[in-house]
């Protein structure tokens, strides 16, 4: 009886999840459920102070200063200018605009790393004119949303920051081993968009390849945009900043980029800018503060340690483990918001990937990966959600061309995993 009631806060934050509540609420009343009522060592002032106090390190200041920076690069025109390189480099091709949304995606990667931002950005942007074209509106909402899963994963994507916070590995580490399966992703969904298109004989948005000359213009035009990755890695490698003071870097330098270069940013633009920015960071902030209060929970009970064993016991060896904890991962990512799970599951798992010798960086790269596909599925996904309200596509339609790029994040996810150095090239070549 005494082993099921420490499993109770556990319970109650799914029950209270299911019910509708908000997942950061869910975590903080299973959290607060078990320090109130089943075990009251700890007073409970000392359970709100350690509360407050997560929330202040100056670690997760990384979060709000890359958010902010990529909410201003949303109005600062450099999606445009992304837009237009990548409409003149691809547009001409059978299924352009899939290419052109999956392209642009990657490359949004670099500026916000928000999934959210970047999806609802292309469905204003992108599903109409797709639409127009002749693709399905249910095709146009699936590749928005399967696409924009690849922002996360390219580096600033905050939850890079939040792995490498939680497990001690370095985030210009994780940051620098997104690169390539995020360059992966794209090749994989642009495979899936190239099998639809030739299967439905969808056209092309343009009626011929772009010129060199124009290829040319467009690609100096957004020579700023592309700068602003490389300069964030140069600038970590190099000791010039870390992860939290680039994220105040990239700030300005979205500031000069969409006010001097670009001159589309406006003071008109500074309070919906800041509105956006501040929501992003409370809802993601108070996420992290209630998972950092649930695990303290869950560290007090020793379920971590419990469930790494009783795992150890089970599986035998490191693939089996992988095998286990990536179908536990799929399918809690199926009713769970990935950012919300990231944080439950990543002091569960990563002790027990360490145990096995798997190396950290490629573990919590396969676990992104994973995660964020669970967006696409339903019942629960939660981007398979935004983006059909946003375009008013209901889920069978979208779950029709969706398992395409389910299939095609899965293969990336088993690729890292067979062949870890995928992952670990670039921050070996960087760090040494």
């Amino acid at each position: 009886m005494a082993e099921m009631i420490r499993f109770l806060p556990v319970l109650l934050a799914f029950v209270l999840m299911f019910m509708g509540i908000p997942v950061q609420l869910a975590l903080l009343g299973g959290a607060l459920f078990y320090f109130g009522v089943l075990n009251t060592t700890l007073p409970m002032t000392s359970v709100i102070q350690s509360l407050v106090s997560q929330g202040m390190s100056t670690s997760l200041l990384a979060c709000p200063f890359f958010i902010l920076a990529g909410c201003i690069m949303n109005y600062s025109g450099i999606t445009t200018v992304l837009l237009d390189f990548c409409d003149k480099l691809l547009g001409h091709k059978k299924g352009g605009l899939g290419y052109v949304n999956i392209l642009l995606s990657t490359l949004n990667g670099g500026m916000c790393g928000s999934a959210t931002a970047d999806a609802a950005l292309q469905c204003k942007i992108l599903v109409p004119e797709m639409e127009r074209l002749g693709y399905p509106r249910a095709f146009a909402t699936a590749v928005t949303a399967a696409s924009s899963l690849i922002t996360p994963i390219i580096p600033p994507g905050v939850p890079l920051i939040l792995y490498g916070i939680m497990t001690g590995v370095s985030v210009g580490k994780m940051w620098t081993a997104g690169y390539v399966p995020g360059v992966l992703l794209c090749l994989a969904m642009m495979l899936v968009v190239y099998l639809y298109s030739h299967k439905y004989n969808w056209k092309g948005n343009r009626d011929k390849r772009a010129s060199w000359p124009e290829l040319g213009a467009a690609f100096l035009k957004s020579i700023w945009a592309f700068a602003i990755p490389v300069f964030i890695i140069f600038g970590l490698r190099s000791g010039f900043f870390t992860a939290t003071e680039g994220g105040t870097v990239i700030i300005v330098l979205a500031l000069f980029i969409g006010g001097v270069i670009y001159r589309q940013l406006k003071p008109a633009h500074i309070k919906p800018i800041l509105r956006e920015a501040f929501s992003s960071t409370a809802n993601i902030m108070l996420i992290i503060v209630s998972a950092m209060t649930f695990s303290t929970y869950l560290s007090w009970e020793r379920i971590p340690q419990d469930l790494a064993a009783m795992l150890m016991d089970f599986s035998g060896n490191k693939w089996v483990f992988l095998i286990i904890a990536n179908l536990l991962i799929f399918v809690m990512g199926m009713f769970l918001d990935g950012s919300a799970l990231l944080l439950i599951l990543t002091p569960l798992l990563y002790p027990i990937a360490a145990a096995y010798e798997i190396d950290l960086i490629v573990f919590g790269m396969i676990m992104l990966v994973n995660l964020y596909c669970g967006c696409l599925t339903p019942p629960f996904g939660t981007l398979m959600y935004i983006t059909c309200n946003l375009t008013d596509v209901s889920v069978p339609q979208f779950v029709k061309y969706a398992w395409g790029f389910i299939v095609a994040m899965l293969s990336v996810m088993l690729l890292m995993a067979v062949f870890p150095g995928i992952v670990t090239f670039l921050p070996n070549l960087i760090y040494g």
